[in-house]
């Protein structure tokens, strides 16, 4: 089931997602500082793109430099990322279908604002980067 999800994923949204991850990320890369930030972006890129079967856990060593980074990347790219899972998500939600994977776009939403301290886990072992 979770491979039919993700593939109907993959053609509504994940590519055009990733896609923005990815520029996110390419940009990102530019300068060293932003480096750290554009390998964020790689593996949220990754996670919008197959989004079923993970989830994401607070990383509980991560401190007050991600803490910092968060605020960062917040004003980098994360909330033009995240403007685009609201409106991919609205657009989602307009029809039957689409909804259960417009709920899972709003679902990406802090992760698209607060990236840094958190972890991409698969759903069956959500407890294991804990």
């Amino acid at each position: 089931m979770k491979t039919i999800l993700n593939v109907i994923w993959l053609v509504l949204s994940g590519l055009w997602l990733f896609l923005a991850y990815l520029v996110a990320g390419v940009l990102l890369c530019i300068t060293i500082i932003g480096i750290p930030f554009g390998i964020a972006a790689f593996r949220i890129g990754v996670y919008a793109l197959w989004p079923f079967g993970y989830t994401t856990v607070e990383r509980r060593d991560a401190g007050a430099p991600s803490c910092v980074g968060n605020v960062l990347w917040l004003v980098l790219a994360g909330w033009w990322l995240a403007i685009g899972h609201i409106v991919t998500g609205i657009a989602l939600c307009v029809t039957i279908i689409g909804i259960p994977f417009g709920i899972a776009n709003f679902k990406l939403i802090p992760v698209s604002l607060f990236p840094l301290g958190r972890e991409i886990v698969p759903t069956d072992q959500p407890f294991a980067a804990r």
